[in-house]
């Protein structure tokens, strides 16, 4: 069983090692510096994370769905986000919509433990499944509402939020912990930017990046 996985994980053709490491060369050219990120990249097996039907296009540097109205997000915006956090040396992240679990996946790489809310019961269980399959023991995920975070397990050192919304919920910063970073998407759909946020002592700071597209972050558990 464990050589099949590995097999599966490798890819073949459209989802070679050889492919993914031409999307880290694009992503690095994009102008994404963070050797861990990038090589967290080139070893996560993005075609394992979409539908078989798509999984030739697994690494191109674009969002590709996965059914219940969601995406698996763009590789740069993933990198970027990724790069973001790690900045402030996090151990602990929560993830806020789950989706296929290639975030996740990704971050779990570089931190101690990931915790992931999402709030459609079968991407929830989807996720779970791929990560036994792959072998990540330090992913936890939740079916929840993650605008709510996850209070259990708070502070955490950082939060990536994969969704858009107007403004970022209470209930996430409040869970940040002192010194740790919030990225997210801010803003209407059509109309968004990558923005962080970093708790201090006394204060939040933002900073504000590029323009990006991203669903809409909704209330509530499905």
């Amino acid at each position: 069983m464990g050589y099949q996985v590995k097999a599966i994980s490798q890819g073949i053709g459209m989802t070679s090692q050889r492919t993914r490491d031409r999307l880290v060369s694009r992503l690095r050219a994009e102008g994404i510096k963070d050797k861990a990120v990038l090589e967290a990249i080139a070893s996560t097996p993005r075609h394992l994370f979409v539908d078989e039907a798509l999984a030739s296009r697994a690494y191109e540097d674009t969002a590709l769905p996965i059914g219940h109205g969601q995406t698996i997000s763009q590789p740069y915006i993933v990198a970027r986000m990724t790069e973001l956090v790690m900045q402030v040396s996090p151990r602990t992240v929560l993830e806020v919509g789950t989706g296929s679990g290639y975030q996740a996946a990704i971050l779990a790489k570089l931190v101690e433990k990931v915790y992931s809310t999402e709030r459609i019961e079968v991407l929830a269980t989807q996720a779970r499944q791929r990560f036994r399959q792959l072998g990540y023991r330090n992913v936890r995920v939740q079916h929840s509402d993650g605008s709510l975070g996850w209070p259990q397990f708070k502070p955490f050192d950082a939060i990536i939020v994969t969704a858009g919304g107007a403004e970022i919920p209470e209930d996430l910063l409040g869970q940040l912990a002192i010194g740790g970073r919030l990225v997210m998407p801010l803003g209407d759909q059509g109309s968004q930017i990558l923005v962080s946020i970093t708790r201090t002592p006394t204060v939040y700071e933002r900073v504000d990046f590029e323009p990006v597209s991203f669903v809409p972050l909704l209330g509530g558990a499905g």
